[in-house]
């Protein structure tokens, strides 16, 4: 069995394959047995069973950990850059740009700025952190019982209805600023001044701002859904000693 995973980690390993699936002898409920087997509607916690503070604290670690894990990975630098699955084309608005200046032995401007919006998500991105461990500081117990209870990708849902406005909201001025230090601006006035002097071309315009910042946030949530489906088949071991007494055998 592994020990670890590029991507989110041990973390939400931990918590995803512990919290949501369960296992083949029953659910997450009867694997840390909460309750007596023979419990009724006055039910007694059985001996040596975690608290359910301490259950709600446990998911909340395993997230931070693993929430901590995704954002140092991508908040560097080719975090975007250099990763296929998210790396962040040019809008579809320039891609007819990039083909007149292609023909025209100018393409290096429009590789340019594609590699400078991906920066300004790599710069982005750490702000993610503190919203992520704002919004897992304030689950409640009944929230984890809602993503056991939820369909397979219900952490990702759960994050994604409850966080992407205010990432978006925190990110950016981030990304905005960004994409000025980084040149991307620049770029983006070179490409179009060279694209406009061309005969017959039809106008375009992007925003670049946004575009960056969706495909950031995008490139978040997408190692959370990836690693939700990869925990179904290989959970992994806990690592603390909350996590093993909660989620442990």
């Amino acid at each position: 069995m592994k020990t670890r995973r590029i991507s989110m980690g041990v973390a939400l390993c931990v918590v995803f394959g512990a919290l949501v699936w369960g296992d083949a002898e029953g659910s997450w409920l009867d694997k840390i047995n909460i309750f007596k087997k023979d419990s009724g509607e006055n039910a007694e916690v059985a001996e040596g069973a975690p608290s359910t503070g301490e259950i709600g604290d446990a998911f909340k670690e395993a997230l931070r950990m693993g929430t901590e894990s995704v954002v140092g990975r991508l908040g560097t630098v080719d975090g975007f850059n250099g990763d296929p699955a998210i790396h962040i084309p040019l809008p579809t608005e320039l891609q007819a740009v990039k083909a007149v200046l292609d023909k025209a032995d100018m393409g290096h401007l429009t590789d340019d700025l594609e590699l400078k919006l991906n920066r300004a998500a790599e710069a982005a991105t750490p702000k993610a952190k503190t919203l992520f461990f704002d919004a897992i500081a304030q689950m409640t117990f009944e929230d984890v019982k809602a993503i056991y209870e939820g369909p397979d990708n219900s952490a990702t849902l759960y994050f994604q209805e409850k966080m992407t406005p205010s990432l978006k909201k925190e990110m950016e001025p981030v990304v905005e600023e960004t994409l000025s230090q980084v040149g991307a601006i620049r770029a983006y006035d070179q490409v179009m001044d060279q694209y406009t002097s061309m005969p017959y071309v039809p106008d375009v315009k992007a925003d670049l701002t946004d575009y960056a910042l969706d495909k950031g946030i995008d490139g978040i949530f997408h190692y959370i859904a990836m690693e939700e489906a990869a925990i179904r088949k290989d959970p992994m071991k806990q690592t603390t000693a909350l996590l093993k007494k909660v989620f442990g055998e």
